[in-house]
């Protein structure tokens, strides 16, 4: 492909601005225009980029990419326009507000089959994670015996709002689990496989919208494997972590290095069981000072267009998988499920 490849970035928030950092950076792809509501109307900023304040507008744009960095509700329905318009599309997590969204953006990737479309699952490319999945595949501490994860901020809105999309189902589809626990579910069918038994609790007690504050669940795959989850919207001191027992050690990854940098620092334990122990393994810690998952998910997707190869992570289809899963959470407290009505058909 002659030149770098033109892209346009719908929804110009926090995170369509880090895209654009990012993008920056690189001399295979620019951003050419942007979109979102806030505009009153159309324009050109300083530096030549163009803005609109409909994502229709944005389309007309000669583009080669689409960055999709909107609220839920907009999410699949842009996606499956830029797709139309023969567009490449890098979207966010969560790719809709339930099932039905993502499969109506799967429906439409078929009959582009050139066209590359990729799912924001940006922990993936953090090097604890990375460094943790490398050790797992080693073989050198066995096979997973149990994992247990714990994401959670102090609230659901963002900081400083009274009222945020993220609070309204209309809009967002769910909440603390959807909008962030999604990533450790992903995590979680990342080391240890499909899930096929579910077992949960879901609750909206403490802030009381009407989407969930706090999610807990139980998960098994067909060989056994239990993982524990709790994805919270009421945890005062924000926390990452997840706990991978092995055969013949643990990897415990803890923190990540954020964009609010509130969730302390990023680490891998790896404990290696040597011999009678007594439950004081020897420790291998390893702390991580660069956060390389943005630029790095980014320049996959370029060289996936580029290349012409394949999506390695953030696939329709993992995005599918992983989003059922969350509504298998949701579904396996019946309460839940039938106070709003939820169908968890994967």
């Amino acid at each position: 492909m002659e030149g770098a490849l033109r892209a346009g970035i719908a929804g110009y928030g926090v995170v369509g601005k880090r895209r654009q950092k990012f993008v920056n950076r690189r001399k295979d792809m620019k951003i050419v225009a942007v979109c979102d509501r806030k505009f009153q109307t159309s324009g050109e900023f300083e530096d030549g980029i163009k803005y609109y304040d409909y994502y229709k507008r944005l389309l007309d744009e000669n583009l080669d990419a689409l960055f999709v960095c909107i609220s839920n509700d907009m999410a699949a329905e842009i996606t499956i326009a830029g797709l139309e318009r023969g567009l490449h599309v890098f979207c966010e997590k969560p790719p809709g507000r339930n099932l039905e969204d993502i499969e109506k953006v799967i429906a439409c990737e078929k009959k582009y089959p050139k066209l590359k479309l990729k799912y924001g699952f940006n922990h993936r490319y953090h090097n604890s994670v990375r460094d943790a999945l490398r050790t797992l595949n080693s073989g050198e501490l066995g096979k997973v015996i149990n994992l247990r994860g714990v994401y959670g901020k102090s609230q659901i809105v963002t900081f400083g709002k009274q009222s945020d999309w993220r609070t309204n189902r209309d809009l967002a589809g769910g909440g603390i689990l959807l909008d962030q626990g999604i990533h450790m579910v992903d995590l979680l069918r990342l080391f240890s496989g499909d899930f096929v038994e579910v077992k949960s609790f879901i609750s909206n007690g403490f802030w009381n919208h009407n989407v969930e504050d706090n999610a807990y669940a139980l998960l098994r795959t067909t060989d056994g494997v239990v993982a524990m989850l709790h994805s919270s919207a009421t945890q005062w001191r924000h926390r990452f972590s997840l706990e991978i027992t092995l055969e013949k050690g643990t990897l415990i990854l803890s923190g990540i290095l954020s964009g609010t940098k509130s969730y302390g620092e990023e680490t891998l334990t790896i404990s290696r069981n040597i011999g009678d122990d007594r439950g004081n393994p020897n420790d291998e810690v390893i702390s991580y000072k660069y956060d390389p998952s943005w630029e790095d998910e980014i320049e996959e997707f370029a060289l996936a267009i580029i290349g012409n190869s394949k999506i390695k992570n953030g696939s329709s289809l993992e995005a599918l998988k992983t989003m059922g899963l969350v509504y298998q959470i949701y579904c396996a407290d019946s309460d839940w499920k039938n106070a709003w009505n939820l169908s968890d058909k994967t």
